[in-house]
């Protein structure tokens, strides 16, 4: 893992500025250390071989400490406020870029949320104590071998020769430790993504008596992912130990030097007592960032995950606008990593027509809509879009004209009304209020506390699987698209339910293309035509 990866630079500009001024405080910190510690040994020479006066020498030393503490300071609150602004920018980005690629092609949603919340929170560690942390391993050193050499060449040589033992160890280390800190970060991932599953699919897991035994699987993984960080833990702190020992005894093997130059008389007391003060702070610093290495690696894991997605090509878009509603495939195929998702397909549908799409479940009816929404990009063939190829279209403007209805319909925290109004957010409450008749929603949002101003939770929470699909209805009803397309819209209704919103469904397709997908015969029953059945040979 690099100390800093140029990506940083490229996607977060926050710590472009942050770099500049690290270096800028790094700089004046080493000058003020050096500047420190010939005071004190030229004060401490004087008072103890000529009995001289420190007073004179205090108010500098006062000064140059007060100083220190300053750009100390100004370093940490640089770092908390970069760290801040670049986890920001990063998160931005990635729910952005997230957004664009679509369902398809996403990350998994647990995946991504714990990326964009825990992961790049241990962002803070990387920029508040080890990146400063660096600029001073890679500053520090230098100011204090220039201001030793001319002092004693002989300990500016051992202290040249013995500093790079630390960042050579350092790196051994973290050679082994980096391969623990991605399964560390993997695993909490894996938690992560399938606690939320077991969440959302609890009441299910529990009608069928599956609920104890997920529970056994997460405690397995949360097991897992105890024993996984206590080893990462483990490994930082005998790392620690190895890099405090090498640095001890690079001091210690300085100090003996000195020691003995100074009873034989070859030293001056002056210049020992410059080069015992500096020795240490030459060390210091690459300590420091051994020590800080471990707490900002998971958060440098997190950032590459977040490179990984940002660096997913986007679908290709161009720039144009459809000119109609009709839609043609010609011999489109869909494969997926390790399995074919949609046969070759070849399909026109004339505007105003009502098609119905019919195969087995996974036979790739979802896959078609997904590639004329632009979630998912052909393997071989063409989508046209009144006579104009799906890729040369603006996809923004594309979708905005078209109202979709996925097999599993999103509901976002917000009120019933918020949601229903996700595609059409200046529709007026009268035709709220009539698309949710129509969807057979109304008797329902109406009994409820506060009706249409009724808080959700996440994903519909509170509301049945009927009664969300019935909301999403509604939805597809209020926007007044030209192409509708429906993944198997009465699922989670029963009969009497779904022969209502048969009429209705119906009645919207009026002067609209609508493509289906479909199992049941009532639905097939009420399109123009049907269209397969689709198969995937396996």
């Amino acid at each position: 893992m690099r100390p800093l990866d140029p990506r940083l630079l490229r996607y977060a500009r926050a710590t472009r500025a942050f770099m500049v001024l690290s270096v800028a405080l790094g700089v004046a910190l080493a000058l003020l250390v050096v500047a420190q510690a010939t005071l004190l040994a030229s004060a401490i020479a004087a008072a103890f071989l000529d009995g001289a006066s420190v007073t004179a020498v205090v108010p500098w030393l006062a000064a140059v400490v007060v100083l220190r503490a300053a750009v100390a300071w100004a370093q940490q609150a640089a770092a908390t406020r970069a760290s801040a602004a670049v986890k920001r920018e990063l998160r931005a980005r990635l729910l952005a870029h997230a957004a664009t690629l679509g369902p398809a092609a996403a990350l998994p949603s647990g995946e991504l949320a714990t990326l964009a919340t825990r992961g790049l929170d241990a962002l803070d560690a990387y920029f508040a104590r080890y990146l400063p942390q660096l600029v001073l391993g890679a500053l520090v050193p230098v100011v204090v071998l220039a201001r030793l050499a001319p002092a004693d060449l002989v300990a500016a040589g051992t202290v040249a020769v013995t500093l790079p033992l630390i960042p050579v160890f350092m790196a051994l280390v973290g050679l082994h430790t980096e391969a623990a800190n991605r399964r560390q970060f993997r695993l909490l991932t894996r938690l992560s993504h399938h606690f939320l599953d077991v969440v959302a699919g609890l009441p299910t897991l529990r009608v069928f008596g599956r609920a104890k035994r997920q529970a056994q699987i997460i405690a397995a993984i949360s097991a897992e992912q105890r024993r996984v960080t206590m080893r990462t833990l483990r490994v930082a702190l005998l790392s620690s130990l190895v890099l405090e020992l090498l640095s001890t005894l690079s001091v210690a093997l300085v100090a003996v030097g000195i020691g003995l130059r100074l009873v034989d008389g070859d030293l001056g007391l002056s210049t020992a007592l410059l080069v015992l003060i500096l020795a240490p702070e030459a060390y210091l610093p690459l300590r420091q960032v051994g020590a800080n290495y471990h707490a900002s690696a998971e958060g440098l894991a997190a950032a590459t995950s977040v490179f990984a997605v940002l660096e997913t090509p986007l679908p290709v878009t161009g720039s144009s606008v459809g000119p109609g509603a009709g839609v043609s495939f010609d011999q489109v195929v869909v494969t997926y990593p390790g399995r074919p998702a949609l046969p070759p397909v070849s399909l026109s549908v004339a505007p105003g027509e009502f098609v119905a799409l019919t195969g087995p479940s996974g036979c790739g009816k979802s896959t078609l809509l997904s590639v004329l929404m632009g979630f998912a990009v052909p393997s071989s063939g063409s989508v046209a879009v009144g006579g104009v190829a799906l890729s040369t279209l603006d996809l923004d403007a594309w979708r905005r004209r078209v109202a979709w209805l996925p097999q599993r319909p999103w509901l976002g925290a917000g009120t019933v009304a918020d949601n229903i109004r996700l595609g059409a957010a200046e529709a007026s409450f009268a035709a709220l209020r009539s698309a949710a008749a129509r969807a057979g929603a109304l008797s329902f949002i109406e009994a409820l506390p506060d009706g249409f101003d009724t808080p959700l939770g996440d994903d519909g929470a509170g509301l049945s699987a009927g009664q969300r699909q019935r909301i999403a209805l509604a939805r597809v009803f209020l926007r007044d698209a030209p192409l509708v397309l429906l993944d198997e819209p009465t699922a989670g209704l029963d009969s009497a339910t779904e022969a209502e919103l048969l009429a209705a469904i119906r009645a919207h397709a009026v002067g609209r293309t609508v493509i289906m997908a479909a199992h049941r015969p009532s639905l097939v029953a009420i399109a123009d035509r049907a269209v397969g059945p689709l198969e995937v040979s396996r």
